[in-house]
């Protein structure tokens, strides 16, 4: 239906909507501040149980919780914990939670050791404290996410917004916010901006700019989202000038979504808000929680296949004359050129400079042993002393020869923004199919896809899930010659 400027004014009463303000924002924030108080306390008493079998705390341990229900009190409060995440992934909220949860065990270990009490309280059990923490925390805000997306997807707890624009990504912002009611948006109708076009499908047309801040103010909108192209800054300020007595969020989405975004986010540098439209997608936080899981992860994995990397260093070494090990060079993180290590699994044979012959079926230069080692990927395993040393992760893009990248960065887009993060042992391509021999040029593409949305989408949980995937299903494949 549309709707002359104005004349008819989209009232709450009239759409039965509900009111922004709504009970539930207070229930959910609310409910997740007690919630990781609680869980605070009964991870506390859970570990203790973990620790010793028993349920009855003796009074050292009822004190040590107690500081950290008062601690916790305290950081939480100051932290960024309970900062709006309408519209926003859990992947972001969980890595604050483990930073803020982090901060909070590591305040209560200062407190321990400044008080002398280390000799008194078990280090193990403050550990299972902090990881059932982590469990239950994560548990509150999967639960708390899914009642509020069901509650917005009932029309209630939602945020009115209305749309100022006609370029072509105002029908994908409408799509969008459409199709995701869990994100609590309800777009109420559109305004035109100028003369840049007449009509956006699938909400109604309230007026022009003109109209734009009596509507808003009658209507108690909640948000403004202006959907303009970059060159359009008169027509942004005028309408920011229109604004200007509204308290009404406004939203600015350029037009970019032709673009290759890699991380994009926006931030001030200098006193200047600047736009990232790419940046390295591991940063901060992320970036020492992947850096400190991938080493984690390897040295459990080298002390647990020990006995197996000494049987294969014999295999090989009596399979063909030669080294046991391999190493090639390689693109890592940045573009350096890093040594990649691995069971060698062919004859010691010398190829021309600059030329890199891939694998293929039945290929003479492969050794029996080889072979095997190949199709199982245990050649492979001595790369967790390379993610020890830090030149790869247990989880990434695979990393190419150096003339497969040469080869190939002219003709698949974005083949080198791979090398924003450090090349793994594993990856989310890998998994889905695509190890191995690389022969044709829409195999390459598929696989580049498949890293950059890894990249784009990248958790600790991504990183578990692959594991998972790759012991389960990786280790032979049809493609590993």
């Amino acid at each position: 239906m549309l709707l002359t400027p104005l004349q008819t004014p989209l009232r709450r009463t009239d759409q039965h909507l509900p009111d922004s303000t709504s009970k539930y924002t207070a229930l959910f924030a609310w409910g997740l501040r007690i919630s990781d108080i609680v869980v605070v306390v009964l991870a506390g008493v859970c570990a203790h149980w973990l620790r010793f079998g028993q349920l009855d705390i003796g009074i050292i341990y009822e004190r040590a919780i107690v500081r950290g229900f008062t601690l916790a009190l305290i950081v939480f409060s100051a932290s960024p914990l309970y900062r709006s995440w309408r519209g926003r992934g859990m992947a972001r909220e969980w890595l604050t939670m483990v930073t803020v949860y982090t901060a909070l065990f590591v305040v209560g270990a200062i407190y321990i050791s400044a008080m002398k009490l280390s000799a008194d309280i078990s280090r193990l059990w403050r550990l299972e404290w902090y990881l059932s923490c982590l469990v239950g925390g994560t548990a509150v805000r999967i639960i708390i996410r899914r009642a509020a997306a069901m509650t917005r997807s009932r029309g209630m707890d939602v945020r009115t917004a209305v749309l100022v624009g006609d370029s072509n990504d105002a029908h994908r912002i409408i799509d969008a916010l459409h199709h995701n009611r869990w994100a609590g948006i309800w777009v109420l109708g559109r305004f035109q901006a100028g003369d840049l076009g007449a009509k956006v499908d699938g909400v109604p047309y309230l007026g022009d700019v003109s109209d734009l801040a009596e509507y808003v103010e009658l209507n108690h909108v909640d948000q403004v989202w202006i959907a303009l192209p970059m060159s359009e800054q008169k027509r942004i300020n005028r309408i920011l000038e229109e604004l200007l007595h509204s308290t009404a969020d406004i939203k600015f989405v350029p037009d970019l979504f032709g673009l290759q975004l890699l991380n994009h986010s926006v931030e001030q540098v200098a006193g200047l808000p600047v736009i990232n439209l790419r940046a390295s997608p591991l940063n901060g936080d992320a970036y020492l929680l992947k850096a400190i899981a991938n080493r984690v992860i390897a040295l459990v994995a080298l002390l647990v296949i020990a006995p197996l990397l000494a049987v294969i260093a014999i295999g090989v070494k009596l399979s063909s004359p030669g080294p046991i090990l391999f190493r090639q060079q390689r693109h890592g993180m940045g573009g350096k050129v890093i040594e990649v290590w691995k069971f060698r699994s062919m004859h010691a044979h010398q190829e021309a400079d600059g030329q890199v012959t891939q694998a293929t079926r039945f290929d003479k230069r492969v050794t029996r042993f080889g072979r095997f080692l190949r199709r199982s990927s245990l050649d492979e395993l001595p790369q967790f002393f390379n993610v020890l040393q830090g030149t790869m992760a247990v989880v990434g893009p695979r990393p190419h020869a150096l003339a497969h990248n040469h080869q190939y960065k002219t003709v698949v887009q974005d083949y080198m923004q791979r090398h924003r993060i450090k090349p793994g042992i594993t990856g989310w391509a890998q998994v889905n199919g695509l190890r191995g021999e690389i022969d044709t040029l829409d195999k390459m593409k598929a696989r580049v896809q498949y890293d950059l949305y890894y990249m784009q989408n990248w958790t600790l949980w991504f990183d578990l899930r692959i594991i998972a995937m790759t012991v389960a299903k990786g280790f032979f494949g049809r493609n590993a010659y």
